[in-house]
């Protein structure tokens, strides 16, 4: 393939560098400031809702949605570079709609789904969450213990899930549950659209997580769904699922380039300008080493990325690709942010500096959508079943 974007995609990622610049970028501070005084580093409705109006404005808004929903149909290759640009600010601003949320719908809804959730999504006028963990099952869904039993024509929902995000806002969220004991990951799970306060679904007070992100604990008891709220095939839940999973690590992979070239030239404008007994920082072999590898280690990131994101594109299972990025990048970004902040000193670990947000932000990433132990286990794996590299 072309590693070099086309035209198009450039002048878009050229859009979005000046959104950073111009919207996101001015607001870094207001928001640490919060940080620093104990409240949740987020933006305000009132916030969002003028970067919203602006991206309305100048076309940043249902980027991936496809064209008769009225959206811009960008494929994941745009969407990659998009997202990089976009992860240069600690400001956790995203252009709605989620994408993975999105593209699971994409797959799996019918026609009255479409129109009464999906639509609906697409236009950014409803929020949606999707619960997957379980306590005790981790990262592993095929060993979910939360069942739907038919019962007189409806589904009725009994269990927990873990670190759900934004589900106490979400409009509806997508839940997965056991359909099918025996077959379990093998065509007994089933993905259902639960509205919000709908009878028999509790939501816990916030897990307050680093880089100001809050999961919650849902329980299920005695919570009746129609038949219609069945996302999908019966029993087919699964590969939608990772379908979900395998965009949202291909985003992480752009997450983790983006924070670190923020990183970088932080540290390039430090090692430029701090002495230290008499010599710069800057012609030190020791951070001349740091800045070498980061380069080396986000450009190689970038190109995993893509080649990713062009094999989507091409109908490709990249599911081994999305987990070595997942691996790859969110390591790579942890060691830029925290050589970055070592080449500030204390002024590193400051409030102040969006470093110290970065580096809560990468170290989250090692965890959530599977973290980086289970990601080597499934790479090698699936090289040893298949007895070959790719």
């Amino acid at each position: 393939m072309n590693f070099e974007l086309p035209d198009e995609v450039q002048l878009l990622q050229e859009l979005v560098e000046k959104f950073v610049q111009n919207e996101l970028m001015p607001l870094e501070a207001r928001v640490l400031e919060r940080e620093a005084h104990g409240v949740r580093p987020l933006l305000r409705p009132e916030e969002s809702e003028v970067l919203h109006a602006r991206c309305k404005e100048i076309g940043l808004w249902g980027l991936d949605v496809p064209e008769e929903l009225g959206g811009a149909a960008l494929g994941p290759v745009a969407k990659m570079a998009i997202g990089e640009e976009l992860r240069r600010t600690i400001i956790p601003f995203v252009f709605p709609p989620d994408s993975p949320n999105l593209h699971m719908l994409l797959a799996t809804a019918n026609a009255d789904q479409r129109e009464r959730y999906l639509e609906p999504y697409a236009r950014g006028e409803t929020t949606s969450a999707i619960a997957i963990s379980e306590p005790g099952a981790g990262s592993d869904p095929a060993s979910m213990t939360t069942r739907a039993e038919r019962r007189g024509g409806d589904w009725v929902l009994n269990g927990r899930k873990i670190w759900v995000s934004r589900i106490a806002d979400a409009d509806f969220s997508i839940v997965m549950a056991l359909t099918d004991p025996e077959k379990k990951a093998r065509g007994g799970i089933t993905a259902f659209l639960v509205d919000r306060d709908t009878p028999g679904m509790k939501i816990s007070e916030p897990y307050l997580m680093l880089g100001g992100h809050s999961t919650y604990e849902v329980v299920f008891e005695e919570c009746r769904l129609p038949p219609s709220q069945v996302l999908g095939e019966i029993g087919a839940g699964f590969a939608p699922m990772q379908l979900r999973l395998t965009v949202r690590r291909l985003e992480m992979g752009a997450t983790c380039v983006g924070i670190a070239r923020r990183a970088l030239d932080l540290m390039i404008e430090q090692a430029n300008q701090r002495s230290t007994f008499g010599t710069r920082l800057a012609d030190r072999q020791a951070v001349q080493w740091w800045i070498a590898d980061a380069a080396t280690k986000i450009h190689a990131t970038r190109l995993m990325v893509r080649d990713a994101a062009w094999k989507t594109e091409q109908g490709r299972d990249v599911r081994t690709e999305a987990s070595m990025i997942k691996v790859f990048a969110t390591e790579m970004a942890t060691e830029v942010v925290d050589h970055a902040m070592q080449s500030y000193g204390a002024m590193g670990l400051t409030k102040e500096m969006p470093l110290q947000m970065a580096a809560q932000q990468v170290r989250a990433a090692r965890i959530y959508e599977g973290p980086t132990e289970v990601h080597r286990w499934v790479i090698a794996r699936r090289l040893l079943r298949d007895g070959h590299s790719s």
